[in-house]
């Protein structure tokens, strides 16, 4: 039997579109402009604590701010609270992921309280549990394949066997260096225009643009 590893946040949630236009105003207030396009390609889908990181490099690099865990703090309330008022399941995730007939798990870069957060905020979660696996599970985040090695290792799974639906330069890395087949998925609403092309370049095997293309190409991936 095979098995396919969603990614979560903006794979089966609409969270990107919340924490990309979150992120850019507030590190734009603090004097580190990013374009968005080129934001997305870099940072989406990895741990946050490696985007903490990276932005502290950045920070100190570009501007004279100084952030201490307040700093970060504050941005996470403020994109917990819109979350909380806007999150909602990407289009069509349900009917589609209900239509596949096979095992499903979730690999996210979210912390295990946030992934299990968003799942039930956007009644997602059902489709899932118990097998929500989370980067704190792991050594190294995306776009190490770790976190995807673990997933097909606690549903007994060889990775060959395994599709990953990823909607990031980071999870399409992490998915093709685990062995598995990867559908680079652009159906959510934080996708610019030419993400699809970007995903193929990083090494997708294919891209599906809604959740109504998701089981076929899925079977398609599986059976070939």
């Amino acid at each position: 039997m095979s098995l396919v590893i969603f990614d979560c946040d903006g794979v089966l949630v609409e969270s990107e579109k919340i924490l990309v236009a979150a992120e850019l105003d507030y590190l734009s207030k603090a004097g580190l402009a990013f374009d968005r396009n080129d934001y997305i390609r870099r940072f989406m889908g990895m741990p946050v604590e490696t985007w903490e990181k990276l932005i502290r490099q950045d920070l100190s690099k570009h501007t004279t701010v100084e952030p201490g865990l307040e700093f970060f703090m504050k941005l996470h309330k403020l994109t917990k609270k819109k979350m909380k008022e806007e999150l909602v399941a990407v289009t069509g995730a349900r009917a589609s992921i209900e239509q596949l007939g096979i095992e499903i798990c979730v690999a996210s870069s979210s912390s295990p309280e946030e992934l299990e957060w968003k799942l039930q905020l956007t009644n997602l979660i059902d489709l899932f549990e118990p097998h929500l696996f989370s980067t704190h599970l792991v050594k190294n985040g995306k776009p190490a394949p770790d976190l995807f090695l673990y997933a097909a290792k606690k549903m007994n799974k060889h990775p060959s066997h395994c599709v990953v639906v990823e909607d990031s330069t980071n999870g399409v890395l992490a998915a093709k260096r685990a062995g598995m087949k990867v559908i680079g998925f652009t159906a959510g609403s934080h996708c610019p225009a030419n993400h699809g092309a970007s995903l193929e370049a990083d090494g997708a095997d294919t891209i599906v643009n809604s959740y109504d293309q998701l089981p076929a190409v899925v079977m398609e991936l599986l059976s070939g």
